[in-house]
């Protein structure tokens, strides 16, 4: 290998690294660091309305503020991701991440002095300023990777996305211990601490080059974009390469940016819109983003004692960052629907043995170890599959000018059903009790199905190849000739000529 080619690569990574960093793990870095500080955050909030209004709150009171304190993170992402779209259009997909700081920045300053203020009506908003940030960042960063990568790299560098989230979840889990930010002095500390990656992110990421296909078909500047490819590739940019993205320019040429709304009566885009938004809600609806919510909650109810539930939580972010890192390995060997299809096929089976040992827990001394066991798997089976996959595939699926308003929609999608799942959780674990798991392994069980009925394989394929696949699907029955004279001039984005043009 070249020197030059050395370089490119660790350019490549160092990249990656530095648009994660402030970027997806972000979003697994304050999923993460509210677990901790629970207790001592509801204490402040009683102790806010006793000295305001003299009130002593009943607890189920102080438990609707604080569920609104933790939902309201998704509801900021749900707002995120839908401005990424119009950002990343009007910005372009790297000074995008770096406006995107301005939300956390603000957000690390309200917490950071919230408890001065005694103000918790300050968390909520860092919350969902923060949340703005993250939906931002779940949207903007695979779209980026996936652009600026080659194309038997795409789905690992797209997925690595999932591995930062992942790693922000330990990170968090680990500065979250009571020895470290999570104790009752400094837990305004560990709700601002998510402005260092951001600051990282802000002295590096402007050094690396913006996405080649971003400054190639929407911008019309074709010696950036191979600049650009230069940078990122060590070597002279290779034909075949810049063929693919000059062809995909010709095929939008005069085409403006897909609105989300426009993407719901496009029937050539129809089965490519429903498997994202089946595949990004699932990814929520799932319950496994809930569980580090309430991860002291599920671990309570599962038999574990209060004085080793935080390290055991420690353990569940570990265990999704190693499977997110397999993920990435396995994502280019084994395709997308095998990993996202057996992902979720192994997570019904571990919901199935977990609501069995919940069952018998109070019979058999050793369930409540079975029962984190299968938490561990759950998330193990989550990060080998759905949590790096379900990223990749608006990026994958869409042309340029539908990519961003796919985005948007997946994201969308994602942020309000991990809303929904949040306010809900809690009432599952109480109500259902030894069953509050079945509702998450059906989700997991009709997600495999149809992953494996309508899913189609995009592993090292060109877009107009992908695009032939989803044609059968979204012109199924049509008369032949119709597909056969327009499939030269099928794109995503563009409907079906009639015989008649």
């Amino acid at each position: 290998m070249t020197l030059q080619k050395i370089v490119s690569s660790l350019t490549l990574v160092l990249m990656v690294t530095s648009a994660a960093i402030g970027g997806t793990l972000q979003y697994g870095y304050n999923l993460a660091i509210m677990n901790s500080p629970t207790i001592f955050i509801q204490t402040f909030i009683n102790e806010t309305f006793l000295e305001r209004w003299d009130i002593q709150l009943e607890d189920y009171q102080v438990t609707l503020v604080w569920t609104i304190i933790v939902s309201i993170f998704s509801l900021g992402g749900f707002a995120g991701a839908l401005i990424a779209g119009p950002m990343t259009i009007h910005f372009g997909r790297k000074k995008c991440l770096l406006l995107n700081n301005i939300f956390l920045m603000a957000g690390a300053l309200l917490a950071l002095t919230s408890r001065a203020a005694k103000s918790f009506e300050m968390i909520i908003i860092s919350r969902a300023l923060v949340g703005i940030n993250s939906g931002i960042s779940m949207n903007v960063q695979p779209m980026y990777f996936g652009e600026s990568a080659p194309k038997h790299l795409r789905g690992a560098l797209s997925s690595s996305s999932a591995v930062f989230a992942a790693f922000g979840v330990a990170l968090g889990q680990v500065v979250g211990l009571r020895e470290i930010l999570g104790s009752e002095p400094c837990w305004q500390y560990l709700l601002a601490s998510n402005a260092i990656p951001g600051l990282m992110q802000l002295l590096t990421l402007p050094w690396f080059p913006e996405s080649p296909r971003y400054l190639l078909i929407d911008r019309g500047d074709k010696e950036a974009c191979i600049n650009a490819l230069r940078r990122l590739r060590g070597c002279e940019v290779q034909s075949s390469e810049l063929d693919e993205i000059l062809q995909e320019q010709a095929e939008t040429k005069g085409m403006r940016p897909r609105r989300p709304w426009e993407l719901f009566t496009d029937r050539s885009v129809r089965w490519q819109l429903i498997s994202v938004m089946i595949i990004s809600s699932a990814m929520q609806l799932c319950g496994n983003d809930s569980i580090y919510f309430y991860a002291s909650y599920v671990f309570r109810e599962a038999g574990i004692s209060d004085d080793k539930i935080q390290y055991i939580t420690i353990g569940t972010g570990s265990c999704e960052f190693t499977a997110s890192i397999i993920c990435n390995l396995l994502i280019e060997r084994k395709g997308r629907r095998f990993m996202l299809m057996g992902g979720y096929i192994f997570m019904t089976i571990w919901a199935v043995v977990f609501t069995i040992a919940l069952l018998f827990e109070h019979y058999v001394s050793w369930m409540p170890y079975l029962s984190m066991a299968c938490i561990f798997t759950y998330i193990l089976s989550f990060g080998l599959g759905p949590a790096g996959v379900s990223v990749v595939l608006p990026t994958e699926l869409f042309n340029q000018t539908a990519r961003p308003a796919a985005s948007m929609i997946a994201g969308s999608m994602m942020w309000l059903n991990l809303f929904i799942i949040g306010m809900i959780f809690p009432f599952l674990v109480s109500e259902l009790r030894e069953y509050c798991f079945v509702p998450f392994g059906a989700v997991c069980l009709l997600s495999a199905l149809y992953v494996g009925l309508f899913l189609p394989e995009t592993k090292g394929k060109s877009l107009s190849a992908i695009t032939s696949d989803f044609h059968k699907l979204n012109f199924k029955g049509q008369d032949a000739k119709c597909a056969s004279q327009t499939k030269a001039q099928y794109q995503l984005g563009e409907v079906c000529l009639s015989t008649a043009l």
